[in-house]
């Protein structure tokens, strides 16, 4: 984003012969400071970056701006969970998987009768990546350095423990689509998560706000409600933002009206109705208040100032595919005694993503 934007406009003036008068202004654009003001801290963290100048100085750069920011929530059939006598959505992931072992109904045969949650594996639970990230930021993972490239694999230096938090929480993630663990509920041949749960097939579903009119849409009837993602530390909850940055290209013939048009429809007065039709969480600290009274929204408002995101490199999908690879290398026949496997498919995934920087 350049400093200011020449901006074009017209008027008329005069009474009896009107005249039209083209007013041509620069107008300047929000510093670096404004945006972080302004907005969440996921969005300042993303958009926001150090470059070095013509003349050999640091200076902070912005890249783009959001119209929304979105977050991963836990949606929760409430009918299957009155049935088995839970009266409220787990906070933390200790009751979340006596939830789930509440919930599950397994055969003699270990086949699954009925899914606690829709979790462990990779390519039948919508953005598994997303939720695994989720769990080793909450356990304290640093995922990536200050080049942006990725450190997910590593012990922080804080934390002595003999595994790390990245590999603790790829064998969380895994152990409810291991047969041979209490918390089994889910595997490899169970539909798509979304498909199970809009059926009633399975009572928690990791989603976000744009799930939720597939939902509605496929499932008038169903019985459920949203709220946060279960947490690590209540005291210091850490969420999972994923969003869309409007930006300009260098190559536009345009930029001072591509420029002038997305800090139009980002401000507040402008970007409140796109939001209200789309029903996606604000971007902006000043429209958080409103959005927790919107019964739709107050889960994914509630957590947007404690949501991050991190660097996946050039190729977003390709990244997503090494971290779904990490799941499916849990589950590999040669990895069925191999105590270590969590720590080298982490490892092995983080070679793979520092290969996308």
């Amino acid at each position: 984003m350049p400093a200011s934007v020449r901006v074009v406009s017209q008027h008329t003036e005069g009474t009896y012969q009107k005249k039209l008068v083209v007013d041509i202004s620069n107008v300047p654009t929000p510093t670096a400071k404004q945006i972080q003001d302004a907005y969440v801290g996921a969005v300042a963290a993303d958009v926001i970056r150090p470059e070095i100048n013509a003349q050999g100085q640091s200076v902070k750069t912005i890249w783009g701006l959001p119209l929304a920011v979105d977050t991963l929530v836990l949606y929760y059939n409430k009918t299957m969970l009155d049935a088995a006598g839970i009266a409220e959505p787990p906070k933390n992931w200790e009751d979340f998987q006596k939830a789930v072992k509440s919930l599950s109904k397994i055969s003699p045969e270990n086949k699954i009768l009925q899914s606690g949650v829709a979790l462990g594996t990779s390519k039948n639970v919508l953005r598994s990546a997303d939720i695994l990230a989720l769990l080793m930021m909450q356990n304290g993972t640093i995922m990536a350095g200050e080049n942006n490239y990725p450190t997910f694999n590593l012990m922080p230096q804080e934390v002595k423990l003999p595994t790390t938090p990245a590999a603790q929480a790829l064998q969380f993630y895994t152990d409810f689509a291991n047969s041979t663990k209490e918390v089994y509920s889910w595997n490899a041949e169970m539909p798509e998560s979304l498909d199970a749960f809009v059926r009633g097939q399975t009572a928690f579903f990791f989603g976000y706000a744009y799930h939720l009119p597939f939902i509605r849409a496929r499932a008038p009837k169903l019985n459920f409600n949203i709220v946060s993602v279960p947490q690590v530390n209540s005291q210091a909850p850490v969420n999972f933002a994923s969003y869309w940055v409007e930006t300009v290209s260098k190559k536009t013939a345009h930029p001072n009206e591509s420029w002038d048009f997305i800090l139009f429809s980002s401000k507040a007065e402008n970007v409140v109705k796109y939001l209200e039709k789309v029903k996606k969480p604000t971007a902006l600290r000043a429209l958080i208040a409103g959005q927790k009274e919107d019964p739709d929204l107050q889960a994914f408002a509630s957590e947007i100032l404690t949501a991050k995101s991190w660097y996946l490199g050039k190729d977003t999908a390709k990244a997503d595919a090494y971290f779904t690879g990490m799941i499916d290398d849990v589950f590999k026949p040669e990895a069925l005694n191999d105590a270590g496997i969590y720590q080298k498919a982490v490892n092995n995934a983080a070679v793979k993503v520092g290969q996308t920087m």
